[in-house]
């Protein structure tokens, strides 16, 4: 799980700190160029210094993190890219409703495969395929012969 801790500081100068990318890639376990791919993607909006080098401030920091976090849940980046750019109520809805309800199958599947591995390990016979819940779900699969 991710943790958001941002904790970007202002620095002394009253200027807010600010990170470059390998610092922001390393803050997170990220290689630059997933950084560099979201920038180009529109995910991300680093500034620059005199340099041109990018740089990141807390709001970066947040955006990342948000962007992990949605990973995490499943979506991939042009659905977020759609989410976080400002999409109304309606469209959020019509975009996490399939995103729920995939991740609602792939629940029930994981129950499934659970309560299976479970049974196994309960299960006082030495041949697996003669516990009655496998038995059943094995029936549920093939349906029944005649």
């Amino acid at each position: 799980m991710l943790r958001l801790d941002v904790g970007m500081k202002s620095s002394d100068d009253g200027g807010s700190e600010s990170l470059g990318i390998g610092a922001l890639a390393a803050r997170f376990g990220l290689a630059t160029h997933v950084l560099r791919h979201w920038e180009a993607m529109g995910l991300l909006h680093p500034g620059r210094d005199a340099g041109g080098r990018r740089r990141y401030g807390a709001d970066d920091l947040t955006q990342v993190a948000t962007i992990l976090l949605l990973k995490e849940a499943g979506l991939g980046l042009h659905t977020i890219r759609s989410l976080t750019t400002g999409a109304d109520r309606a469209t959020r809805h019509a975009i996490l409703r399939p995103a729920a309800e995939d991740l609602r199958s792939t629940i029930a599947a994981a129950r499934a495969s659970l309560e299976l591995i479970e049974g196994g390990l309960n299960c006082e016979f030495e041949d697996v395929t003669r516990f009655p819940n496998y038995r059943r779900l094995v029936t549920e699969r093939v349906g029944t012969m005649q």
